[in-house]
């Protein structure tokens, strides 16, 4: 995911919401040099991801940084700009929510009271499917007001063989991952 600044936002609002590119209101309107930064074992993917920005215009300095130094500028909020991070994080989506777009999070470079007001009510909230819909209706704000640009899906090259009865795979939508390992079984077995 990106999280980008005031200088890449006419970019993010294009492909954080189709429904704005669609009605035609995307400038292609070159932007000044921004710096760019990432965790220096993903400079590859961030070099297809500025010439993709210099495509539409924005032009970008790569600056990738050792990982420790990355998370430590990023939690620090001293990076600016356009930064490419991901989250690996255990949890589940409020954790990843508290994190990177609720006031006080170790990633939030900001954030914005109606959401910070849902994280709030959904930590309080017993109801399972009421702390859904909380939960649901932040994505759908984070998303709307183009606060990260999801722009990479892990793919990964899995196999089965055909001594395996049920693999894993999928059984959780979504995680590139075999589990839960318990539900794992092979065939005759």
């Amino acid at each position: 995911m990106i999280r980008i600044s005031s200088i890449g936002l006419s970019f993010v609002s294009f492909v954080g919401n189709p429904r704005r590119a669609a009605a035609g209101s995307f400038p292609l309107v070159p932007i000044e040099r921004a710096d760019f930064f990432c965790d220096a074992s993903y400079s590859n993917v961030a070099e297809a991801l500025l010439n993709n920005f210099a495509e539409v215009g924005i032009n970008s300095r790569l600056r990738p940084l050792e990982r420790a130094a990355f998370f430590k500028a990023y939690a620090e909020k001293s990076l600016k700009n356009i930064i490419f991070g991901g989250s690996g994080a255990f949890g589940n989506a409020a954790t990843r929510m508290e994190a990177f777009y609720v006031k006080g999070g170790t990633y939030a470079y900001g954030s914005y009271p109606d959401v910070d007001e849902l994280f709030e009510q959904q930590a309080v909230e017993l109801d399972h499917k009421k702390r859904a819909a909380i939960l649901d209706k932040m994505q759908r704000l984070v998303y709307d007001r183009s606060i990260y640009a999801p722009i990479w899906l892990l793919g990964f090259l899995n196999g089965i063989g055909p001594r395996v009865g049920e693999s894993g795979f999928e059984l959780i939508p979504g995680f590139a991952y075999t589990a839960p390992y318990e539900d794992i079984t092979l065939k005759g077995a």
